[in-house]
């Protein structure tokens, strides 16, 4: 498939690889686009144009400062939000050509932690991060219990320690016990 959509070489977000986000511009409140090369598509402005008609989605799913209410539409339904953007994106008459203001610089844009994220659930992904949880619970000799191996491990994550990329989070530097007086 090809876009009439300048897309730099050697970019993560080609028309067969564009992703939803959460952005916001000075004068626009947070709100859903999609990335297309080194630009956002402000999906508030495309449903506008009519181009999602057919779907029969409100508004407020676009303007919006999470994609929970999006995600929530179905897999059916987000499927075809992007076909319908993708079929744009390839047509010489898209209605989204020559509409100023539909198209930002991601440059330009702040990006957003794109969905509210109330819990979650972790795995141990290597035997590093087993052993060393493995160490603070049990003595470093038996860090690993004898069925780490055969089967996930999954526990409790916390949903603050999620965050966006490049931004400053403070580590816990371990556990110490707190002497009450």
């Amino acid at each position: 498939m090809k876009t009439w959509v300048p897309i730099p070489e050697n970019s993560d977000f080609t028309i067969n690889n564009i992703p939803f986000g959460i952005f916001s511009t000075p004068s626009i409140q947070p709100r859903v686009g999609i990335a297309i090369g080194d630009q956002v598509i402000d999906l508030v402005m495309v449903n506008r144009l009519g181009v999602f008609e057919q779907l029969n989605i409100d508004e407020s799913v676009f303007e919006n400062k999470y994609l929970n209410s999006f995600i929530a539409l179905g897999k059916k339904k987000t499927s075809k939000v992007r076909g319908l953007i993708q079929r744009e994106l390839s047509s010489d008459t898209s209605v989204l050509r020559n509409v100023s203001g539909i198209f930002l610089f991601q440059s330009d844009v702040t990006m957003h932690l794109p969905v509210n994220i109330g819990d979650y659930t972790d795995f141990y992904s290597s035997i590093e991060h087993a052993t060393n949880v493995g160490m603070m619970f049990r003595d470093p000799e038996n860090a690993l219990l004898p069925n780490w191996k055969h089967l996930p491990v999954g526990y409790h994550g916390r949903a603050s320690s999620i965050i966006l990329s490049d931004q400053e989070i403070n580590r816990p530097k371990g556990q110490v016990l707190l002497q009450c007086r």
